[in-house]
């Protein structure tokens, strides 16, 4: 399929690069599978992730391949990366098969209580207004995604990277953070009632209104984080 995909664009193995453009440019893609043929199509270096190493790029020829396998994609550090939504059955399928990148997701409003996503790459994904109740989203990549609103009761969120991310008006009632890492996390007014945040590190977040009612902050670090109006009257807070 591959070698019929390069002899219908009659891909040369480099391209006449753009000037003004990087010696080597990468091109990340929605998903590791597409960035993996479109490598093979192009010539490029697969990282072996979502992203392809060209010498010289040729804007046509990568387009003209990812419309012909329904792939998305976007320089490396561009401000805007371009993604189509994906679809619940879609990420659980990819998840199954063995992909874990799905950086810039939009999964806006998805229903994904329960599902396993485990070491998930989300970073930058759009999941505000998801359904994330009871998810395992242990040890995933979540920093700088867009959790606004989202429901994320009972979720495991055990030692996962939330790094900048948004979770203004989030519900973790009963989530465990355990370990996690919220550094300069926007969390103001979000539901954290009962959650098990032990050995979390709060540095710089903002929990402006945020319910800690019940919550465990044994062990936690709250250096620079913004409490007013916080309600932490029954939260434990013992550095034991």
């Amino acid at each position: 399929m591959k070698s019929l995909i390069q002899k219908i664009l009659n891909f040369p193995i480099k391209f006449n690069g753009f000037e003004g453009r990087n010696k080597q440019d990468v091109l990340l893609f929605d998903s590791s599978f597409a960035a993996q043929d479109i490598a093979f199509i192009i010539g490029g270096e697969w990282d072996g992730c979502n992203g392809v190493l060209v010498t010289k790029n040729d804007e046509v020829a990568v387009n003209t391949a990812a419309e012909l396998l329904g792939a998305r994609w976007c320089y490396n550090g561009a401000k805007i990366a371009h993604t189509s939504r994906l679809s619940t059955d879609d990420l659980r399928r990819r998840y199954a098969a063995g992909e874990r990148h799905f950086i810039n997701a939009n999964l806006r409003c998805a229903k994904l209580d329960e599902c396993l996503l485990s070491e998930a790459n989300l970073s930058w994904a759009k999941l505000s207004l998801a359904n994330l109740s009871g998810a395992n989203l242990s040890k995933a990549n979540l920093s700088d995604a867009d959790l606004i609103e989202a429901n994320l009761t009972e979720a495991n969120l055990r030692t996962a990277n939330l790094g900048r991310t948004n979770l203004a008006k989030a519900n973790l009632r009963l989530a465990d953070l355990r370990g996690a890492n919220l550094s300069k996390a926007f969390l103001s007014e979000a539901n954290l009632s009962e959650a098990d945040l032990r050995g979390a590190n709060l540095e710089l977040a903002d929990l402006r209104g945020a319910d800690l009612s019940g919550t465990n902050l044994s062990g936690a670090n709250l250096s620079g984080a913004k409490l007013i109006e916080a309600d932490l009257a029954t939260a434990t807070l013992s550095n034991d």
